[in-house]
């Protein structure tokens, strides 16, 4: 697990530092007015993609550990077929009904409809990408994940975006083209991967009764259903805050708020690495019942996204001016923004991949409950706070959305399943991280100023003692388990 947790998390980093990346490049590129359409017009086809995937990314992953860990492995092709053929068909219909619709929703804004339609002709693609690579995870497999996803398609947006900035009129369907056409040889690697998985783990006889597909069926959606709202409603918790900004307060807050909370995406892929190389080991714990393993798992995942996460946010608080300046002078005003989406993030990632376990432990329908909570908070608040205040209306309604849909579901797996987060890793690494980027930085600013020397020297500091605190409390943090290699988890 610790190993493809790594490369997962690496993978991830990579993808959320080009997605930075590409940020600065739009932001650069295009007016401000133009990259908020830009980002908004992002938000809509990644909002349309995962509705597509009709919540299979779990499903994908549980059955088949569940099937393989009951001695069903023959059903496995049947289980694939349940999940993919439908997702096949609603992205394409989705893909025609953006299409249609783009004049409407881009309401004559220049450029708008036109990016839109670009988009819409990837949304299949989009689709059918994670949900391959989802099939890949089933297998315990993280590499053509990290490969396909996290590297080629990054390198190749951020290749294409930054060749339209560089050598072409720089329009918005231009970059929405530059964006989207990766997901085209990505879609093919990964339809590849997916059948190499599938044909090396398939038992030699893999013949099953009618009546045996039609229950699993039924028992793929059955656990699906609730899952694919709620994914859905997950997805529209990170992108709908944009779409509100833009319709409520114009698209030049909708880029300052899109860029001030670029960062957040970062985490959430550091979350998501990690979460992606439990899910099957998780998923195989609590389907036998071995529930001290699945708590360790649990735990240990943890620590681990804890040591990685609050370092960045507390740097992100930290330096908030500064990283709203690398994308230009005008992007300074959302440093609230920054510092309170940071600090709702220490409380999201202390809790762990939590709506993930909530799953896993059979809890869609609480889940669901939970994520539409959390949209409820969210739209209520932008509703209520975007027109007044602009991106810091939208970031305080992400902030309470991240509360609820967090806090909610780590109650219930506690007083449902008795798992819970909070293992000795986990506080070690929130106590190592808090001292080190949360306290020693400002004792050193305290001394010798916030200027950009003793920003620099404070952040020195604190990595160096970070370091240091990290190598001492090994043990307890499992880091260990990186230098042991386990040739299964490793593929």
């Amino acid at each position: 697990m610790a190993r493809g947790g790594l490369a997962n998390v690496a993978g991830s980093a990579l993808a959320g530092g080009t997605g930075v990346v590409v940020t600065w490049i739009v932001a650069r590129s295009l007016g401000q007015a133009e990259a908020g359409a830009f980002f908004s017009a992002t938000a809509a086809f990644v909002l349309a993609g995962g509705l597509a995937k009709l919540g299979t990314g779990t499903g994908l992953v549980y059955w088949p550990a569940r099937l393989r860990a009951t001695g069903r492995s023959h059903l496995l092709g049947a289980c694939l077929r349940t999940g993919l053929t439908p997702v096949v068909v609603f992205s394409l219909a989705l893909a025609v009904a953006m299409w249609i619709a783009a004049p409407e929703i881009a309401h004559g804004v220049r450029g708008v409809a036109d990016a839109l339609r670009v988009l819409a002709l990837f949304i299949p693609l989009q689709a059918l990408t994670d949900v391959l690579l989802t099939v890949t995870r089933g297998y315990r497999s993280m590499r053509p994940t990290v490969l396909i996803d996290r590297v080629l398609r990054s390198c190749l947006q951020i290749l294409a975006v930054g060749a339209i900035g560089l050598f072409a009129a720089s329009s918005l369907p231009a970059f929405a083209m530059a964006w989207a056409v990766p997901y085209l040889p990505v879609t093919i690697l990964s339809a590849y991967a997916a059948r190499s998985a599938y044909l090396a783990g398939r038992p030699a006889d893999a013949t099953s009764p009618r009546a045996e597909r039609r229950q699993l069926r039924r028992e793929f959606w059955l656990f699906t259903g609730p899952r694919a709202l709620a994914a859905v409603a997950q997805l529209a918790l990170q992108r709908v805050d944009v779409l509100l900004v833009a319709a409520l307060s114009g698209l030049g807050a909708a880029a300052v708020y899109a860029v001030a909370g670029r960062f957040v995406i970062l985490i959430q892929f550091a979350n998501q690495g990690i979460s992606q190389s439990v899910q099957p080991r998780l998923a195989e714990a609590l389907s036998t019942g071995d529930r001290d393993a699945a708590n360790r798992l649990y735990q240990v995942a943890t620590g681990w996204l804890v040591l990685i996460t609050w370092p960045v946010n507390l740097l992100v608080i930290l330096f908030a001016p500064h990283y709203l300046r690398f994308f230009g002078d005008e992007y300074t005003s959302g440093t609230p923004v920054v510092r309170l989406l940071a600090a709702a993030m220490l409380v999201a990632t202390g809790c762990g991949m939590v709506d993930m376990v909530l799953s896993m432990a059979g809890r869609t329908s609480l889940n669901l409950g939970n994520v539409l909570v959390a949209l409820a908070v969210t739209i209520g608040l932008d509703v209520l706070l975007i027109p007044r205040w602009g991106a810091i209306g939208a970031a305080a309604g992400l902030a309470g959305a991240m509360l609820a849909n967090n806090l909610l579901p780590l109650i219930q797996v506690f007083r449902g399943a008795r798992l819970h987060p909070f293992g000795p890793g986990t506080r070690a690494a929130a106590l190592l991280s808090a001292g080190c980027f949360g306290v020693l930085p400002r004792a050193v600013t305290a001394l010798t100023g916030d200027g950009p020397a003793g920003l620099a020297l404070a952040a020195t500091a604190a990595i160096a003692t970070f370091g240091a605190g990290a190598w001492l409390l090994r043990e307890r943090l499992e880091l260990g388990a990186f230098t042991r290699r386990n040739p299964q988890e490793a593929s």
